[in-house]
């Protein structure tokens, strides 16, 4: 289709932002995004499509940002970047002209409104953020976006995805970002969504072996450090330790269940759906609540104790010990997480791998800060990190 064959109302050009009428999204009953997602590609998007382009090879999906492509989301999280929404992929060969005739014909046709909620959302604020609006008629300014494959993996995580994945790609990619590319809900699938998201769905072994590693590593380091704090009358600083091991803790879970963590806005709910989650909460909230040392230490071990056990039948490495022992000659008793490190480390098959510069982890593992691990461009700028020798 040339693009002197569009009608004119299909044009690029055609329309502008039109900011519409506040939405109180608690006027309507709360239907999961993904769910509202779901429908409206089948009973909206399709239809158009089937009329527009009906030869149209395509994928449509709900993947990306967002606490409903998790499965996570509420009443709350309509206030904003909620609504009916998807991805629709295309393949590279739909040129420029093709895809916005599409994007048009979407803007022109799609109800302003679906199963109770605008499919029109006002102009995005200095953040990006664009919230539903009420409209009387089109055309709606939809929350669609069309892309293709590679373009949407190398925009999320930097992966090319007609080369291999290495190493240093898993180790640099947002753990949250993986979580959100292989979650979600995908309703159409003729360009292999579903087989790349197939690659990504958990670290491989190797890898997996490391990253282990390196959280025995980090409670290795610090799980001392709550006895010796109390010992001179640091209590905060007691507590604020308790906290980061209690963290640690809830990671180390994820990783022997092989399930992506989220960040920190879910990292508590997602963790309770881990099988692990109904023995350790409660020596975990304990720890948190607890107001002396004791008590700490006491939650934190029997934390410790089930941790090796669920480990240890991975069968990775000969059985770890599963009982706390004292810290050398000091009076706090600690599981030896550096000690379990070394042993997962040397035991990791590929040298490559096993002969990593450091117990570093993944970008993750060794940054909490935002800035960082949800920046693509960031991310792949550490890849360095993680070649021997260089």
């Amino acid at each position: 289709m040339s693009a002197d064959s569009l009608p004119q109302y299909y044009s690029e050009s055609a329309g502008g932002e039109i900011m519409g009428e506040p939405f109180d999204p608690a006027t309507v009953a709360f239907v999961p995004g993904l769910e509202l997602s779901r429908q409206y590609y089948f009973k909206a998007v399709r239809p158009i499509l089937n009329d527009v382009f009906p030869k149209l090879r395509h994928s449509a999906a709900l993947v990306g940002y967002g606490s409903d492509v998790v499965g996570l989301d509420t009443e709350r999280s309509r206030d904003h970047m909620w609504g009916p929404r998807m991805v629709l992929f295309v393949e590279p060969s739909f040129n420029p002209a093709e895809r916005g005739f599409l994007y048009q014909a979407l803007r022109q046709r799609l109800p302003v409104e679906f199963m109770g909620y605008p499919t029109h959302f006002g102009p995005p604020d200095e953040e990006g953020v664009r919230l539903m609006r009420k409209i009387k008629e089109g055309p709606v300014d939809h929350l669609i976006e069309i892309t293709t494959l590679p373009e949407y993996f190398s925009k999320e995580i930097g992966w090319d995805t007609q080369a291999p994945l290495t190493v240093q790609d898993w180790l640099t990619f947002s753990e949250h970002k993986l979580l959100s590319l292989t979650s979600g809900g995908v309703w159409h699938d003729d360009l292999g969504l579903e087989t790349l998201r197939q690659q990504l769905m958990y670290y491989p072994r190797d890898v997996w072996m490391y990253l282990l590693a390196a959280q025995w590593m980090k409670l290795g380091q610090e799980e001392a450090f709550v006895g010796r704090t109390a010992e001179v009358n640091d209590d905060l600083g007691s507590r604020i330790i308790t906290a980061r091991l209690v963290q640690i803790v809830i990671g180390l879970a994820f990783l022997i269940e092989r399930k992506y963590a989220p960040y920190s806005k879910w990292f508590g709910s997602a963790f309770e759906r881990l099988n692990m989650a109904p023995r350790l909460q409660p020596y975990l909230a304990g720890a948190l609540r607890a107001n002396n040392f004791p008590e700490r230490e006491s939650h934190l071990c029997q934390a410790y104790s089930i941790c090796t056990e669920e480990f240890n039948r991975l069968g990775l490495i000969e059985p770890v010990e599963t009982r706390p022992t004292f810290f050398h000659n000091r009076p706090y008793r600690v599981i030896h997480g550096d000690w379990i490190a070394h042993k997962i480390r040397a035991a990791i098959p590929d040298e490559r791998i096993r002969n990593l510069p450091n117990y570093l982890g993944s970008v993750n593992q060794f940054s909490g800060s935002v800035d960082l691990v949800s920046e693509t461009e960031v991310c792949l700028s550490l890849k360095y990190l993680y070649n021997p020798g260089e």
